[in-house]
């Protein structure tokens, strides 16, 4: 496979000089147009970048502007496998207690302090593990905790992930995006730390700089938008951990996406609920959010839920709405009889555009309720279930494992890591062992994988590499290779490293930085063979300047967790941003020609 894509990306230095017209074929327009129409679309649909690249897919095998053995090798390209097998493997660290304990020690009392262990912890975090889970994973405990606002700790969350995963291969998608690229165009790949010694520079330099500049993120109080998602009902039994212990000792403030909004005690409501809140035995804890992090509370012993009561807490759960002739409405759980009814136990319950109180067993049900139901054997074969209900989907709460499936999980991860750095092992051949251990454990099961498996990421990396195919094949590449070979020579090249890096960075506050990667590199391939020069520097300032999103909340994904969690506006990123960006633009166009010589 390596061979027949390094074919294609090797013809460009075979073709031999001719006039540039002979290349502006009816496929080369037709190829600059989808390139352009595809730049388009990942601006005017920001959201949708998979789909955007699966129509120009689609336009480039319909026209026959690439053969099938291109599209095959694109598909199955060994930079873009190993990216999806580590995707998946990191799935088993995130069911980990790995991330929450890194989390648990990073706020403290003083500002400075937090500061510091949140940069530096983030950022070695990013640099081995899956950014966008070490940023989930910290949201919540800075959204909830009482020392500090969360506006100034978020978007210094952000940037440290971004930073931390400019530091290695594995770092950020957006290497192993390049890095499936460069494997197609040269046959080898980059090392595991080919980014290391200007990621260490990126992370010192713009981390200085953004500690300067944390004065100016603004002071924003935050409102718990705990009233949206569902409404779950939990119970403090008889020899529970969490009996005289503070809601804040408990940790029951940090919790990923579910938050504590009452206290139910002898029928006494407490709302809000404060971290000095010392819980008693009988307490009811009603707690609101993402009904798939529900297993969280599993952890806790004594906390117990009423589909766990009724023995069903295990079973699958399945999403409905109530319908407007169902007996339930107007009636309340406990007194319809719901597990004789149905054979099921309600997990949870959301009314949109209104809030809900109490317990969930007293709640009187309205048509057009969202329940979450733990379902038994008999469920699907009831009768009445098409009477009451509109069955929507099933849901999978996320599962959590400890113990020696954790520690495989963490040990198997950091030993493919090392023996990959280190050369004894290809990256690939690590992952794909890891991933078989990881399944026979049961450390993460086939549907899981499938649940989640990264289509997007796969589809935007193998259409881009298409694409490529696409302009080698139409003369496109060429055409631009001869343009710059002949309007420039080997003394504008800083000046070409400089409008490469623009131009990605540009794209990447438009769109998104995998794309702007997947886009970018042809051209930056082009440009540097119309020089006559090593590919690898104009590679390499992709990769970077890919990454190098500070002033857009839609440029890289972590930028767009905590814009929506920190309720930040787009002028805050934009003034903390752009002396980040100027910083990390400087560092990378000083240090890429020492490290990366022409």
């Amino acid at each position: 496979m390596c061979s027949s894509a390094a074919t294609v990306f090797a013809a460009l230095d075979g073709f031999s000089t001719v006039n540039n017209r002979e290349f502006m074929t009816l496929n080369a327009y037709l190829t600059i147009a989808i390139f352009l129409a595809t730049i388009v679309g990942l601006v005017r649909f920001q959201n949708r970048p998979a789909r955007v690249f699966g129509v120009a897919l689609l336009l480039l095998v319909a026209l026959n502007l690439v053969t099938t053995e291109q599209l095959l090798s694109s598909m199955s390209n060994p930079g873009l496998v190993t990216l999806v097998l580590l995707i998946l493997c990191s799935f088993a660290l995130e069911k980990t207690r790995l991330l929450r304990v890194i989390a648990s020690k990073v706020i403290v009392n003083s500002y400075h302090s937090t500061w510091l262990r949140l940069f530096g912890m983030t950022a070695l975090s990013s640099a081995l593990l899956n950014n966008t889970a070490v940023v989930a994973t910290l949201l919540s405990p800075i959204r909830n905790n009482p020392h500090h606002m969360a506006s100034k700790l978020l978007i210094p969350l952000s940037y440290a992930a971004i930073l931390g995963g400019t530091l290695t291969l594995v770092g950020t998608s957006t290497n192993l995006i390049v890095n499936s690229m460069y494997i197609e165009a040269s046959g080898q790949s980059l090392s595991f730390f080919s980014f290391t010694a200007i990621g260490a520079m990126l992370v010192l330099g713009c981390g200085l700089m953004l500690r300067l500049v944390s004065g100016f993120l603004p002071d924003i109080v935050d409102e718990p938008t705990h009233l949206q998602g569902y409404f779950i009902d939990a119970k403090v039994v008889e020899g529970s951990e969490l009996i005289g212990r503070s809601v804040e000792d408990n940790g029951l403030r940090h919790l990923e996406s579910l938050f504590l909004v009452e206290v139910i005690r002898n029928n006494r409501l407490i709302s809000p609920v404060t971290p000095t809140e010392v819980l008693q035995l009988g307490d009811r804890l009603i707690f609101s959010g993402d009904i798939t992090k529900v297993m969280q509370l599993s952890q806790f012993s004594g906390l117990e839920m009423f589909a766990d009561k009724s023995g069903l807490l295990d079973s699958n759960l399945t999403e409905v709405v109530v319908k407007p002739e169902s007996v339930l409405v107007g009636k309340t759980m406990r007194r319809i009889g719901f597990r004789a009814l149905f054979d099921a136990a309600t997990l949870a319950i959301r009314r949109d555009g209104e809030e809900i109180s109490g317990k969930l067993g007293e709640v009187k049900i309205k048509a057009g309720d969202f329940l979450v139901l733990a379902v038994g054997e008999d469920f699907l074969t009831r009768r009445n279930i098409s009477k009451n209900f509109i069955v929507l989907s099933g849901v999978e709460p996320e599962t959590r494992i400890s113990g020696k499936k954790a520690w495989v999980s963490i040990g198997g991860f950091v030993l493919a890591l090392v023996l990959a750095a280190t050369g004894v092992l290809d990256m690939l051949q690590g992952m794909f062992l890891l991933l078989g251990i990881l399944i026979f454990s049961q450390c993460i099961n086939a549907n899981e994988i499938v649940r989640r498996f990264p289509v997007d990421i796969w589809l935007i990396v193998a259409s881009a590499i298409t694409l490529s195919h696409a302009l080698v094949n139409a003369g496109v590449a060429q055409f631009v290779a001869d343009w710059v070979g002949g309007v420039a020579d080997k003394d504008h090249l800083m000046f070409a490293l400089i409008i490469v890096y623009v131009t990605t960075w540009l794209m990447t506050e438009l769109i998104t930085n995998n794309a702007a990667a997947a886009l970018m590199f042809p051209i930056a391939y082009s440009i540097a063979l119309g020089f006559g020069v090593d590919f690898l520097p104009f590679v390499m300032t992709v990769a970077f300047a890919a990454s190098g999103s500070f002033m857009s909340p839609y440029g890289y994904q972590t930028n767009l967790m905590v814009y929506n969690a920190g309720r930040y506006h787009l002028k805050d990123f934009v003034k903390v941003g752009l002396p980040i960006s100027l910083t990390y633009g400087v560092i990378v166009l000083l240090a890429i020609p020492q490290f990366f010589p022409f």
